[in-house]
């Protein structure tokens, strides 16, 4: 069986919501009306990408211009690649289905260096040459940006240009120049050329090694304030919640942190600029949560302001609060006390090291008495969990140290009364480029075998929960974040031998990295092993704006434990992040506005009781139950319309569907009973107001009152009517025809089938659970009436590869249709 579309094979993948597209506040605009095409590539799966602030901010950004087409491209999961490559299907964008090679700029984001063969992948699969000397002039334009460009040598040749530093301002003059460079006539060397000229990019095939690139910096955050209207992703992602960056930069100067380092200096928004910021993206997503973005988020100038005011704004909606990097000793009692009004959103504390002496020696400056005290804090405020985060092979560790991590572990647990749950989460040191670090060694893989050992035998306690990062990951991690242009042989001999998704546990294959490194005879001791401060590196023709003479002075004074205070109360170190218009920018006072009353709980006179029936059709059909009700309640947020809660700590949406609705199944019957506060509208006016919110595929087709003595659905609803069409020609399987085993099934009095649940086998008795069915072969429809007891229903599936007798991948590309329900007897 052969398929020309993604389309077709979306029944045939494990999660085919990530390869949809059609979400609330995507933008597809006329290809043909616009001057230049750009893809906003990702190279991890739909769920990571979608959480990335970085690729929403810069799809904002071009699709505000009238003459842009900006879409996006996900890396595909390991089954979807097999069957695109099966298929010879190519890798195209969500938005219009163009494949990456019918793109003028594919521009990649590079947040993580395991994710390097994925770039090549996406490229291979797009119909992209992997290889900038391989792209001839019909080719698109392929760049990068990200963390990882500070040392752009191991991917130099994969790529035409690298934009080092913040992308607002640099991505639209890329752009420009591209513009101009095609409608003047200019080929490919001289569009390169153009760009080339612009601050902040390095072209490798004009620039070489010679010319110091130096970093991009948006010099006032308050000037981009995107996206107003992020893309609502169709399934779940890593963070399903709006994401408000409240300031950039750290000035704290930890010498281990790579990001307090490069996109140094601090600059704040303001606090009326955040609050308008917030009501933007939660009016147009419907969102329940708000992650307060910085690298120190309790660093910002008015973090207990903000916080309160903007849960006093949304309490009523059931708005939560998340803070998601904290340090120990900015987490005061009124923020616990402010986020715990809604709902208890995680908390991670990072002491990093478990003795004083090395959290001196890294400059994390906090205290043990601090995180403690900040432990108790948070387990009287009523949470039952905390995750501790440490590093270990940070430079001048010894035994102590992590015998330290083992005693503040037990410590933080008997704040809890060793009844609360504490997860220790242990990383590996590795020495980044631009941080006072980067002439450190890195630890081996048996030195972190043996670290890692020792918390296994000493971190033993039912409520204390020991995590660990792959070790051969880090090894790997290392390697690509010191590495120069040699190690590029080594990514694209990994990719072409199949490495994929290298930073997934289930998907790593480390023995191939290491073969490749044995047969290209990569001595990894000249990346990983120990370097002079005057010694040469790789990225030295990056220029960061931290002055190298900074980084060696933090590096000595790490040798003596000596701290280095925040820049923003201690006075200017001249690290050189500071200079002409860029410069720290701290949040004025903010104006104080009337505080909105909130109410704890909703009267009974309020409520509104509706019934709503709707429709899931087409793509929609792709969604799980989860992802199809979660776009549901976002649309009746974004509508204006606010739900009644239930009470605890945990508040939910009163909304209620009777049965979840299978992967794969479209519908013209579901149903749900929601209940909604303050509604003064006519009841027929609900569909038209909460419509336009739904993703593409999602129809509210109408809607009545109810009551709270009406029969609920899970009472009424007994059964469900069912059109199968089959797909092309039905394939005959061997004996009976599928009309021959169909009217057998009907003679018969019972059926059994075999299901799996809980890795066992378990038989069930189906026949009568189906009323009827009937095939009719010329039009290739079955029609099908089924019923459910206590024990469950029946599967449209079952129907079609036991009883019907049809192949399991014949079977998932049927287009089953819910037409109707049946009432309980």
């Amino acid at each position: 069986m052969s398929y020309s579309s993604i389309e077709e094979l979306l029944p045939l993948v494990e999660k085919p919501g990530r390869y949809t597209g059609g979400e609330i506040n995507s933008i597809k605009k006329d290809r043909e009306k616009c001057r230049l095409t750009f893809a906003l590539a990702f190279p991890d799966i739909y769920e990571i990408g979608m959480s990335h602030l970085g690729l929403q901010i810069l799809y904002s950004i071009l699709n505000s211009e009238p003459e842009i087409a900006a879409e996006r491209v996900y890396a595909p999961w390991p089954d979807m690649e097999s069957l695109m490559r099966e298929n010879g299907i190519p890798l195209a964008s969500l938005e219009s289905s163009t494949p990456l090679s019918g793109f003028d700029i594919v521009g990649f984001s590079l947040q993580y260096e395991l994710s390097y063969t994925n770039v090549l992948n996406m490229l291979d699969m797009g119909g992209v040459p992997i290889y900038s000397s391989d792209r001839g002039e019909g080719a698109p334009i392929i760049i990068a940006g990200g963390p990882c460009v500070f040392n752009p040598g191991p991917v130099a040749p994969f790529f035409d240009a690298f934009v080092v530093g913040e992308g607002e301002e640099v991505i639209l003059e890329i752009s420009r120049a591209m513009i101009g460079g095609r409608e003047s006539g200019c080929k490919r060397s001289g569009i390169l050329g153009l760009i080339a000229e612009i601050e902040g990019v390095w072209v490798p095939s004009l620039h070489g090694m010679e010319k110091k690139i130096k970093k991009r910096v948006v010099t006032d955050l308050e000037k981009w304030r995107f996206p107003s209207s992020p893309i609502v992703p169709l399934v779940k992602t890593v963070h399903d919640r709006i994401t408000l960056e409240i300031a950039r930069g750290c000035g704290r100067g930890c010498r281990f942190c790579q990001p307090g380092m490069v996109w140094r200096p601090v600059r704040e928004r303001s606090v009326e600029a955040l609050e308008k910021m917030a009501e933007e993206m939660l009016s147009s997503t419907g969102h329940s949560e708000i992650s307060l973005l910085s690298l120190s988020s309790g660093d910002y100038s008015h973090i207990e302001y903000l916080l309160t005011s903007l849960m006093n704004q949304y309490y009523e909606k059931r708005v939560a609060m998340a803070l998601p990097s904290m340090r120990v000793e900015t987490l005061t009692g009124k923020l616990i006390d402010q986020i715990k009004r809604v709902r208890k959103t995680s908390f991670t504390l990072a002491p990093e090291a478990g003795t004083q002496r090395l959290r001196d020696v890294i400059n994390k400056g906090n205290t043990e008495e601090a995180l403690l005290a900040t432990a108790r804090k948070v387990f009287d405020a009523g949470w039952k969990s905390i995750k501790l985060y440490f590093m270990i092979g940070l430079p001048s560790e010894t035994q102590e140290d992590l015998e330290g991590i083992v005693d503040l572990a037990y410590k933080v647990l008997r704040e809890g009364n060793n009844r609360r749950q504490v997860t220790v989460s242990i990383s590996t040191f590795v020495p980044k480029p631009f941080t006072p670090f980067q002439w450190q060694k890195q630890i081996t893989i048996d030195e972190i075998r043996e670290k890692q050992d020792f918390f296994k035998k000493n971190i033993r306690h039912k409520n204390l929960k020991l995590k660990w990062h792959d070790r051969e990951m880090t090894f790997l991690e290392g390697l690509m974040a010191r590495g120069d242009r040699k190690i590029s042989d080594l990514v694209a001999r990994a990719f072409y031998s199949g490495c994929r998704f290298d930073g997934w546990s289930d998907r790593f294959q480390f023995d191939i990295w290491k073969r490749a490194i044995d047969d290209l005879g990569i001595n990894v001791n000249d990346y990983l092993g120990e370097k002079d401060t005057k010694d040469a590196l790789p990225w030295d023709n990056i220029d960061c704006g931290i002055t190298k003479e900074f980084l060696a002075k933090e590096y000595e004074k790490s040798l003596s434990a000596e701290l280095t205070e925040d820049c923003r109360s201690a006075g200017c170190y001249q690290c050189g992040a500071c200079s002409g218009d860029i410069r720290i920018i701290e949040a004025g006072e903010p104006h104080p506005v009337p505080s909105r009353r909130h109410i704890s709980s909703s009267p009974e006179a309020e409520i509104t009781r509706f019934r709503i029936r709707f429709a899931r059709q087409g793509k929609a059909g792709m969604l799980s139950h989860l992802e199809m009700s979660s776009a549901i309640v976002r649309a009746i947020n974004i509508s204006g319309l606010v739900f009644a809660f239930s009470e605890g700590f945990h508040p939910h949406p009163k909304i209620s569907f009777p049965y979840a609705l299978p992967v794969g199944v479209e519908s013209l019957c579901e149903y749900a009973d929601i209940q909604l506060r303050r509604y003064s509208g006519p009841t027929e006016g609900f569909a038209p107001r909460v419509n336009p919110c739904l993703p593409s595929g999602i129809e509210i087709l109408g809607a009545e009152r109810i009551y709270p003595h009406t029969i609920s659905l899970s009472n009424l609803i007994g059964g469900f009517d069912y059109e199968i069409r089959l797909p092309d020609a039905p394939i005959s399987p061997a004996g009976p025809t599928p009309d021959e085993r169909i009217k057998a099934f009907l003679k018969s009095d019972t059926f059994m089938v075999s299901r799996y649940r809980k890795g066992a086998v378990v038989a069930r008795d189906i026949r009568q659970l189906v009323d009827s069915i009937a095939l009719d072969t010329e039009k290739a429809i079955i029609s099908l009436s089924v019923r459910f007891d206590q024990g469950g229903g029946i599967k449209p599936l079952e129907i079609l590869t036991q009883i019907a007798g049809f192949d399991d991948e014949y079977a998932k590309r049927a287009r089953v249709i819910k037409t109707g329900i049946n009432c309980k007897k």
